[in-house]
């Protein structure tokens, strides 16, 4: 057990020996040796110097001739039984030790080096100069070990304030440390943003293409059409009812692929913001808190995909509602330049095949000339109702909700798991204790 102590290099040897003994057989001696072969730390105490034979003395272990060490050797003499049993105190026998050395023949010239007081003196000056040779290493392993705990700190989380002001604040700090990584991830700082330009680049172009107007535009269909639009009376000169039937109805197809962009931006928005959550280091020690923030994104992004379907169809809508002429003035100009010489009246063909195929081409032509609008307008209604607000107003619902909760509400949002709670408040205490050391050892260094 002794040898586990003294084995440490920070350790201070006391080899205490009686001097009515041979100092070579000495086994405080001998085991400081072992574990301190330079000395530095090692001091030889010499005690009952006062039952020593009579015409005997210890000066040649004192005065380092007999045992040589590299601290002076002191002699101490302790109360006698018969001391302790008459209750004698400990400055009664201090100073009688002193009046032993004081007059002794033998050890009066070593006097002011010997004694309790004395071997306490030297204790207390080697204690002193082995912490000011160890105050930079001390030091640095103490910041070493404030930083390592302020990382931890940081990873768990500090401590959370008791008043409501303080946990609003929190939240808020939360919050924003949350739309800044959804922020980033919109914007191109991380993965994730990119899936929305797919939407418009890949997703809504193919979805386009695959609308059925090869099937609509078939010339049993457009028969069909033209004729249900004419009624009793057949058309005189162009079947506009027929044109205007057939691109009304067809236009209508464009409503899924918009709407379908819509749900696609919206199911990004909604694993962008499930990602952020999990991304935000300061949130995770708070379940409820997530679930929460979760909830109320949720219900904003919903908000903006009604907006954004709504838009979206409202672009078909139009399109839809009121035709662009000047295309259709262009056709009889565009058919005589493709014809023959001598190219078909308008009515020699009216109720032929080739008159319907004409006019399910020239449908397919506007219906393509209207693709190629949407395939721009789409992507912009959508960034418009859905990113944009996303970016500007993503948080709104979840702030007013935030903003009639009481402190008791805001205290179940910041809800933890107990073990952490145990284990920060351990981190916190064992914190406190090494600033409080390191402020000790900057008084000391600087009184020096």
């Amino acid at each position: 057990m002794v040898h586990l102590y003294v084995d440490k290099p920070n350790c201070i040897i006391l080899a205490i020996s009686p001097a009515n003994q041979d100092i070579a057989t000495s086994d405080a001696i001998k085991l400081a040796r072992d574990v301190d072969p330079t000395g530095e730390r090692t001091f030889g105490v010499l005690t009952k110097l006062d039952l020593m034979d009579k015409g005997t003395d210890a000066l040649d272990v004192l005065e380092g001739r007999a045992y040589r060490l590299q601290h002076p050797w002191v002699g101490i003499v302790n109360r006698s039984q018969a001391d302790i049993n008459k209750n004698v105190d400990m400055i009664l026998a201090r100073r009688k030790e002193q009046e032993f050395f004081e007059s002794s023949p033998e050890y009066a010239h070593l006097a002011s080096r010997m004694g309790s007081e004395y071997l306490a003196k030297l204790l207390s000056q080697q204690l002193e100069a082995v912490i000011r040779a160890r105050i930079p290493s001390i030091t640095s392993l103490i910041n070493k070990t404030i930083d390592d705990l302020e990382s931890e700190m940081d990873h768990l989380g500090r401590p959370i304030g008791s008043d409501a002001g303080a946990q609003l604040y929190l939240i808020l700090e939360l919050c924003r440390a949350f739309d800044k990584i959804f922020k980033e991830h919109l914007d191109g700082g991380r993965s994730g943003g990119d899936r929305i330009y797919g939407v418009f680049n890949n997703q809504l172009p193919a979805a386009l293409l695959k609308l059925p107007f090869d099937r609509y535009l078939s010339l049993q269909n457009v028969k069909r059409v033209v004729s249900q639009a004419d009624g009793y009376q057949p058309h005189l000169i162009a079947p506009e009812q027929g044109y205007r039937r057939l691109i009304e109805s067809g236009l209508n197809y464009f409503r899924g692929p918009a709407e379908a962009s819509v749900d696609a931006v919206h199911n990004v928005l909604k694993e962008l913001v499930r990602k952020s959550i999990g991304e935000t280091e300061e949130l995770r020690r708070f379940p409820t808190l997530q679930r929460e923030l979760a909830a109320a994104c949720y219900h904003s992004l919903e908000r903006f995909r009604e907006d954004g379907r709504k838009t979206t169809v409202r672009l078909v809508d139009m399109e839809a509602t009121y035709l662009t002429v000047e295309f259709f003035r262009k056709l009889p100009q565009e058919v005589d330049r493709a014809g023959t010489e001598n190219p078909p009246s308008p009515s020699s063909d009216r109720y032929t095949d080739t008159h319907f195929r004409r006019i399910a081409s020239n449908v397919s032509s506007y219906i393509g000339m209207v693709s190629d609008t949407l395939k721009n307008t789409i992507p912009k209604a959508v960034v418009h109702c859905q990113v944009r607000e996303a970016k500007r107003s993503l948080l709104n619902y979840f702030y007013t909700q935030l903003g009639v909760k009481d402190a008791t509400q805001l205290s179940l949002l910041l809800d933890e798991d107990p073990t952490l709670m145990d284990r920060r408040q351990q981190c916190f205490k064992r914190l406190e204790l090494y600033k409080s050391a390191r402020d000790e050892i900057d008084a000391v260094s600087w009184s020096r």
